[in-house]
């Protein structure tokens, strides 16, 4: 609470809140070095579980983050490689709108959040780490989940290893 140097009234200051993700840097930067997307990539590899795909569905398919901000953080890819919503098709958006909806069931069940996140960067400017191929992020989030180590250390804490995520979440969609 202030008050106005002019008129004597009080008033409440807002203040912006910042989130840091140092730990993503080596991915952000390095990302436009690889040539190709990585989601069409891991695609045509074939190997879902070396390649974190947890669900292969009839226009998108799920796959855990590779750098995620919390366990349980996946995707929701369209096997078309747009770069804009817009682009998709009616069936596409559906069918991503509903294996969001479905994963976020899923990771509530699975891991009883206090939130979740649901969204997406479109284009560099916006935040999109792979920029050229439209993807929707669904991942979990409790409070306090970025603490000490993260904010001084740069690094994440996750308490459970990708391979047992892959795991978790290939079961439930079974």
């Amino acid at each position: 609470m202030a008050r106005c140097a002019r008129c004597k009234t009080s008033v409440t200051l807002s203040r912006m809140d910042y989130i840091w993700t140092p730990w993503r840097y080596h991915y952000v930067s390095s990302v436009d070095k690889v040539a190709g997307c990585p989601f069409c990539r891991k695609l045509a590899a074939g190997d879902d579980r070396e390649n974190l795909i947890v669900h292969r569905a009839t226009y998108n398919f799920v796959i855990l983050n590779l750098y995620p901000y919390t366990s349980g953080h996946v995707m929701v890819v369209p096997y078309e490689h747009l770069d804009s919503l817009a682009k998709l098709s009616p069936e596409a958006a559906a069918e991503m709108m509903y294996l969001t909806q479905r994963l976020e069931g899923i990771l509530r069940k699975l891991y009883e959040p206090d939130g979740v996140n649901i969204g997406m960067n479109l284009g560099r400017a916006a935040g999109a780490g792979i920029a050229g191929h439209v993807h929707m992020h669904v991942l979990p989030r409790w409070i306090g989940d970025t603490g000490f180590i993260a904010t001084v250390a740069e690094t994440r804490v996750l308490p459970e290893d990708l391979a047992i995520t892959w795991e978790r979440l290939k079961e439930a969609f079974a």
